[in-house]
């Protein structure tokens, strides 16, 4: 891929699904697959497949195509799965508990180092082996150990104070909970998460669906 090439962010999205795929063919003991057998399998085009991959060089062959040992590495090393990124959640209410527990975590190549929650009745308590940690200890934290991403999973009204504090320290990924779409003035990169938009789109299908039913 060229340095000066611009990958649309649409493309860049739909990486992860076909991660998640070519883990599962893996697992089934599947070598090699075509564009169309891999567009029957995830429910897109064959020609949406091919001109995702050829976005990044490619990685198939004609009359032969895809090695999935080999797209699912070249994948992975895109997305970053081999920089084992170190990151910290702040918040350990219902949300930040659920990622605290989510194993999958560390296969996709995030570790987790540290949990930070205000509450004095959680804090010193362990989630998944890792130990809540008073918020006031943040920056004395971040100062002696390696963070590149911090998921926020605070209240509405404390997401920008606790995202600008997080930024100033110097963390350049935030991956946010909270229902605001957060932007802050800083060079950090920001991945607004909103569930409930997900939902919705459920509930719009299914009420779609009862209409013409």
């Amino acid at each position: 891929m060229s340095p000066d090439k611009k990958i649309s962010i649409a493309v860049i999205k739909r990486l992860p699904r076909y991660y998640r795929y070519l883990s599962d063919l893996l697992k089934l003991g599947i070598t090699r697959i075509s564009s169309k057998e891999l567009s029957i399998r995830m429910g897109i085009t064959a020609s949406q497949i091919r001109q995702d991959l050829n976005c990044f060089g490619g990685f198939g062959q004609q009359g032969y195509g895809y090695n999935v040992e080999h797209l699912y590495n070249e994948i992975g090393n895109i997305l970053g799965v081999n920089n084992k990124f170190k990151f910290i959640i702040i918040g350990a209410g219902n949300m930040g508990q659920a990622l605290s527990n989510y194993t999958n975590f560390e296969k996709r190549g995030f570790e987790l180092q540290a949990i930070f929650d205000v509450n004095p009745n959680l804090i010193g308590k362990k989630i998944n082996n890792v130990e809540i940690m008073d918020l006031n200890t943040l920056e004395e934290y971040v100062k002696n150990n390696k963070v590149d991403i911090a998921m926020l999973c605070v209240p509405y009204d404390q997401t920008p104070l606790v995202a600008d504090r997080v930024a100033r320290l110097g963390i350049k990924g935030l991956w946010n909970f909270s229902p605001m779409d957060l932007k802050i003035p800083y060079d950090v990169i920001i991945e607004n998460v909103h569930l409930s938009d997900s939902l919705m789109v459920l509930g719009y299908k299914l009420s779609e669906k009862l209409k013409n039913s």
